[in-house]
């Protein structure tokens, strides 16, 4: 088997596993020999495929790879920490007047509340989180 085929054998079997593989590694290193089989086809020894292959996987990788992570790992949408808070209902426990704080529990725990309005929200009242600026939750009154 020459060896242009057995670059290529080996960058079809790296794409294959890359399907598998998280990451984008084994895409810039099937780059790299596919590279190398171009190389092999002309009348050169074996040193200049291997240094093909080298030089192409890591242009690759430092080039394609970025572009790949950047268009196909999007977020999960799963927050966490206090930014899964933003959507959650509670309930003020201590009075928030208009332009102060009082306190809120959401989620079980006791947190300080603000509210986005300019309306006072009354202990008892059902409130949504809207946002988290440091440890103030800003709520409003929940919607029914």
């Amino acid at each position: 088997m020459a060896p242009w085929q057995l670059w290529l054998i080996a960058g079809l079997a790296l794409l294959i596993t890359e399907m598998f593989a998280p990451g984008f590694w084994l895409i810039n290193v099937a780059v790299g020999c596919f590279a190398a089989a171009i190389v092999a086809l002309l009348p050169f020894g074996t040193t200049p495929q291997i240094l093909v292959f080298a030089v192409a996987t890591v242009v690759s990788a430092a080039l394609f790879r970025p572009f790949l992570l950047r268009h196909f790992h999007r977020t999960t949408g799963i927050r966490t920490n206090v930014d899964a808070l933003v959507g959650k209902v509670g309930i003020v426990t201590q009075r928030i007047e208009a332009g102060s704080r009082g306190r809120v529990i959401v989620d079980g725990e006791d947190w300080r509340g603000a509210a986005i309005t300019g309306e006072a929200l009354e202990p008892g009242t059902r409130i949504t989180v809207i946002e988290v600026d440091g440890t103030t939750l800003k709520v409003d009154r929940e919607e029914n």
